[in-house]
């Protein structure tokens, strides 16, 4: 929703304290009102009180409908207040709560006695000397009072707000457009998991699988970041962002559970058992995987693990590597009047091989764009299958290594010359390998790029796959 601060954030749940800054009495009585000098919010001789006030049920008178009224009322409604609006015309918004019964709007001036049943008073009114008369009443009758057009006259003060999840978070500085933007500041780090910090009275449990994208912190999502800031225990992948691990909290466990191509790895089921383990002690664990967890990611045999021992799961998608790098090193997998279709295999197996389950005869002949991962080792027997069921040998091919890292190079080959290519380049995994039309696309597209800055395309070699 759309705050009255005009800052996106997550609705309020019904019911949530308002905040509120309250000042001592006697230094309002004294120093401030008539003393004609204006005094910063937060002078240090007059240190502003935040207070969250649980408004549920309980009256809220505001007087005047304009701009001000405007913003203010929802975040009232929102805390569960029973809004009464005094003014003798309001805006659409406000008109708008009233026709539906959620505020009281009596269509007039405001007149003494109005705030006989309120707990706060919000005096928004066009008139300094109206609001000053609804200072006055609230003060005499002890309700505190805030006051829009005059701060220093205000024994309550309105802090620039925001909710982001569960947290809400006020601030005052004496210059509310400074306050706005420190607020935004918070809201825009909490969001994003940049600033966090763990629960403690309500502790996450359970196990979260977080799809981590193909590599660059910066593609990992908000909700992983925020998950990630909870957890008690996390088993990272290899290919999984490790640099956000750098940002975990001291007593975080980190265990390394990534696989080497042809080298050591954990075995999927002693992963299950930490997953299952640490999560029944307690603890909640993340699972930081590479790309996305339910595409090649072993996602459900882990979910599976989890369920079948009573251990709540929560899956955060992630951008997976079989279209988040070609798109990031400008392939595209689809092209107007090129593919309409595009088709993700693992060849963690070479076709031919018992244990495949590919039908690469179909693929040859479909005519779609095809987008290999795990194939680097046997792009070899890749490119004969294809050849054998009918592509043509010069059909273009891309490979990308490192995708979306600082390391990132792309290498334009065809069927005929990619697996010599990928020899003489000494291209290791992880590498994505995109195979179809859309590689001359692309190919174009890179030396447009080139035209218009060499040095952004200094990781692209092959050009037209000859060279």
């Amino acid at each position: 929703m759309l705050t009255p601060g005009g800052y996106i954030r997550r609705t309020v749940e019904p019911g949530a304290p308002y905040n509120l800054a309250v000042r001592g009495k006697c230094a309002e009585k004294g120093a401030m009102r008539g003393s004609g000098k204006r005094r910063r919010v937060t002078d240090r001789r007059e240190q502003a009180y935040l207070l969250g006030l649980r408004l549920t049920g309980k009256r809220v008178v505001v007087i005047g409908g304009g701009a001000v009224a405007t913003r203010r009322v929802p975040w009232l409604l929102a805390a569960g207040a029973d809004v009464m609006l005094v003014s003798p015309a309001v805006t659409p918004s406000l008109d708008a709560l009233a026709s539906t019964g959620r505020i009281r709007w009596l269509e007039r001036s405001y007149q003494p006695g109005d705030l006989s049943e309120a707990w706060l008073a919000c005096a928004c009114a066009d008139s300094a000397a109206v609001n000053a008369q609804v200072a006055a009443e609230a003060d005499a009758q002890r309700t505190w009072c805030v006051r829009a057009d005059d701060a220093d006259a205000s024994a309550a003060w309105t802090p620039a707000a925001a909710v982001v999840s569960e947290v809400q978070v006020g601030v005052l500085s004496g210059d509310p457009r400074h306050s706005a933007g420190i607020r935004d500041a918070i809201a825009t780090g909490l969001s994003t998991g940049t600033i966090s910090a763990r629960h403690f009275r309500r502790r996450k449990s359970g196990v979260a699988l977080v799809g981590g994208g193909p590599g660059d912190p910066g593609l990992l999502t908000v909700r992983g970041r925020q998950l990630l800031a909870e957890a008690d225990v996390v088993v990272a992948d290899r290919l999984g962002p490790r640099d956000v691990l750098g940002e975990l909290a001291p007593d975080v466990l980190v265990i390394d559970a990534g696989k080497v191509p042809y080298g050591r790895a954990m075995k999927q089921e002693e992963i299950n058992a930490l997953l299952v383990e640490h999560a029944s002690a307690g603890r909640f664990v993340v699972r930081l995987k590479g790309g996305d967890p339910f595409v090649f990611g072993r996602g459900g045999e882990e979910m599976f693990a989890c369920l079948q021992a009573g251990i709540p799961v929560t899956v955060v998608p992630g951008v997976t590597s079989a279209v988040g790098v070609p798109t990031a090193a400008g392939v595209p997998l689809t092209h107007r009047g090129t593919s309409q279709d595009f088709h993700v295999i693992s060849v963690h197996v070479a076709p031919g091989d018992k244990q495949s389950s590919v039908d690469w005869e179909a693929l040859a002949r479909g005519g779609g764009t095809l987008v290999l991962l795990m194939a680097v080792g046997h792009i070899g027997a890749v490119a004969q299958a294809l050849i054998g069921y009918g592509m043509p040998v010069a059909t273009p091919v891309s490979v990308i290594a490192d995708g979306t890292m600082p390391t990132q190079r792309t290498m334009y080959a065809t069927l005929e010359n990619v697996e010599r290519r990928v020899v003489a380049e000494d291209i290791r995994p992880p590498a994505v390998v995109v195979v179809g039309g859309v590689v001359a696309v692309a190919a174009e597209l890179a030396e447009l790029a080139r035209v218009l800055d060499p040095a952004s395309m200094a990781s692209t070699s092959g050009g037209n796959g000859t060279s």
